[in-house]
C-alpha cells in the first residue's frame, strides 16, 4: 500500500469561525492532520510531498453552500447547470461541499426523487455533495419515508408555501410534516410565501397589461413573505419542530425571526447574495433585461438591504446560501416575454458567495471570522457536517481554500465558470479571490487553474441539526 500523500501550507493567516492565527498546516491523505505557529519547531519538522505558500494570503475552510439547484426542472426546463459544471464552478468561487435539493414528485415517493437526484450527481461532482428532500406530497407513506431517510443521512425537508398546483403543501400537510421532524430529529427547510394569495396577484396584474419582469416582485409582495415566515414559524412551535426558513428578503420576515429568536425558539433563518447586493431595481431594467433578476423570493427595494445586513450580524440570520438555480437568458429566461409568471425562476451564483461575502467584509459590513461563519461553519452545522467540513482542524477533512485578500477582479460572464450566459453581478469590482482549492487533500484548483476531475466528489451523509437547543 502507497504511503498517504503529504501537503503542507505554509505562511498563512488562518481563519476559522472561532480563530485568526498565523499558522501551518499538515494536511495527511484526505484529512487535516496538524496546525502550528509558523516557524515552530513542530510546523519545521513536518517533510511534504507538495509545499503550498500562502504568505500574504489567508488560508480559510472551504465554504458549504447549502442551497443548490443543479439539473432543476422548472416551468418546462432545467437548471442550466449539471451536477459536473456546478460543481466545477463552486470549486472555482472556494466552496468544497454544496447541498442540493432532491425533489419528490406529486404521486411518487421520496425514495424516487433522492435516487434519481443521486442518479444526476453520481461520478459527477468535482465536490463534495449532499442532499435536502424536497417533499411536495405529504401522506401517511411520505411521513414514514421520513424517518427512513433521516436515518440514513438526508435530515432536512423542505415544503413550500408557494407554488400551488407544484410544490405547494397547506398548512395541515405543513403540520404533518413539522410533527414528524420533531419526533425524527429532521430539520424543516420552508419556502415562505403566500402562494395562494400571490397567484391572486400575478392573474390581476396580467389582466391589468402588467407582464414585465418588475411585476414578479411586485405581485410578491414583502408582506406576503412576513405573513408566511409567521406562519410557519406558530406551526412549527405547535409541532414541536425545529424551522429553517430559506432565501429571506425582505426587513419584515426578518422581524419574524428575530421574534421567534429573541423568545428562544429553534428557528433559523438563510439569506443569499442577491438579496445583499441587488434590488428591485435591478428587476425593473429595460428591454426585458430585469428576467435575469427573477427569482423568488423576489429581489426587494434595496431598502431592505441595511435590515439583511444587521441581522446577519446579530445572527438573526445565520448562513448565506445561494439558491444557485440558473437558467440563461437567450432561451430560458426569454420563454417569459410578454408574461412575467412563466420566466424561470432563479439566479447563478454558486461561483461569487465567497467572493461577495469578502467584499462584505472590505466594506466593513462583516467581520473575518463572521464571513467564515456564515460562509462556512454555520451551514456544516446547521446540516449535521460540522467538524468534518466547516472549519481547520486536526481530524477535519482537508477541505481548504488559499486566498488572496487583496488581489481585484471584475464579476463577468466572460470569465465565470457556471454555464449559464449571464451573470447577476456583471461589471461588479471586488477585492479578494480564490487561488488554490484543496477537497480532501486532493487539488481542484492549483494557482488559478483547475486540476479537479468529475467524480472526485463524495456524496455526505450528514447528522442532524447541530444547533438544536432541545436536543
Amino acid at each position: 500500500m502507497s504511503r498517504t500523500a503529504r501537503t503542507v501550507i505554509r505562511g498563512g493567516l488562518v481563519i476559522t469561525a472561532a480563530d485568526e492565527v498565523h499558522a501551518d498546516i499538515l494536511i495527511e491523505g484526505p484529512r487535516i492532520a496538524a496546525l502550528a505557529a509558523h516557524g515552530s519547531q513542530a510546523a519545521a519538522g513536518w517533510s511534504a510531498d507538495r509545499t503550498i505558500d500562502a504568505t500574504g494570503k489567508y488560508v480559510v475552510p472551504g465554504g458549504v453552500d447549502a442551497h443548490t439547484h443543479m439539473e432543476m426542472p422548472f416551468g418546462g426546463t432545467f437548471a442550466s447547470d449539471s451536477f459536473a459544471t456546478g460543481t466545477r464552478a463552486a470549486a472555482w468561487g472556494g466552496t468544497t461541499t454544496i447541498i442540493d435539493f432532491a425533489v419528490q414528485s406529486v404521486g411518487h415517493s421520496l425514495r424516487e426523487g433522492l435516487d434519481a437526484w443521486h442518479a444526476k450527481a453520481d461520478a459527477q461532482c468535482a465536490i463534495d455533495y449532499g442532499f435536502h428532500m424536497i417533499l411536495a406530497d405529504v401522506n401517511e407513506h411520505t411521513l414514514k419515508e421520513m424517518d427512513l431517510l433521516v436515518e440514513e443521512g438526508c435530515t432536512s425537508f423542505k415544503l413550500f408555501m408557494a407554488y400551488p398546483g407544484v410544490f405547494y403543501s397547506d398548512d395541515g400537510k405543513i403540520l404533518r410534516a413539522m410533527q414528524r421532524a420533531s419526533g425524527n430529529g429532521g430539520l424543516i427547510m420552508m419556502h415562505a410565501e403566500n402562494g395562494i394569495a400571490i397567484d391572486v396577484l400575478v392573474e390581476q396584474a396580467l389582466a391589468a397589461g402588467h407582464t414585465d419582469p418588475r411585476y414578479h416582485g411586485e405581485v410578491r409582495r414583502a408582506l406576503l413573505e412576513a405573513e408566511a415566515t409567521h406562519r410557519a414559524i406558530q406551526l412549527a412551535r405547535v409541532a414541536g419542530a425545529p424551522l429553517y426558513v430559506v432565501h429571506v428578503s425582505a426587513a419584515e420576515a426578518v422581524a419574524e425571526l428575530a421574534h421567534a429568536r429573541d423568545l428562544g425558539l429553534d428557528v433559523f433563518g438563510e439569506t443569499c447574495p442577491q438579496y445583499l447586493f441587488l434590488s428591485a431595481d435591478d428587476l425593473a431594467r429595460p428591454d426585458f433585461e430585469g428576467a435575469k433578476y427573477v427569482c423568488s423570493t423576489p429581489l426587494r427595494p434595496v431598502e431592505h438591504q441595511a435590515a439583511l445586513w444587521r441581522a446577519l450580524r446579530t445572527d438573526d440570520l445565520s448562513v448565506v446560501s445561494t439558491d444557485h438555480c440558473p437558467f440563461c437568458f437567450y432561451g430560458q429566461k426569454e420563454l417569459g416575454r410578454g408574461d412575467f409568471s412563466r420566466i424561470p425562476n432563479g439566479l447563478p451564483g454558486v461561483e461569487n458567495r465567497m467572493d461577495l461575502l469578502h467584499q462584505a467584509v472590505v466594506e466593513g459590513k462583516l467581520t473575518r471570522r463572521r464571513w467564515i461563519e456564515l460562509a462556512c461553519a454555520a451551514p456544516a452545522r446547521m446540516f449535521g457536517l460540522y467538524p468534518r467540513k466547516g472549519t481547520l482542524a486536526p481530524g477535519a477533512d482537508a477541505d481548504v481554500v488559499v486566498y488572496d485578500p487583496h488581489a481585484e477582479q471584475v464579476i463577468s460572464a466572460e470569465s465565470h465558470h457556471m454555464n449559464v450566459d449571464y451573470s447577476a453581478y456583471e461589471g461588479k469590482r471586488v477585492t479578494g479571490r480564490v487561488e488554490t482549492v484543496l477537497s480532501r487533500g486532493e487539488l481542484v484548483i492549483d494557482a488559478r487553474s483547475y486540476v479537479g476531475r468529475a467524480g472526485h466528489g463524495q456524496y455526505q451523509p450528514r447528522g442532524i441539526c447541530q444547533y438544536l437547543t432541545g436536543h
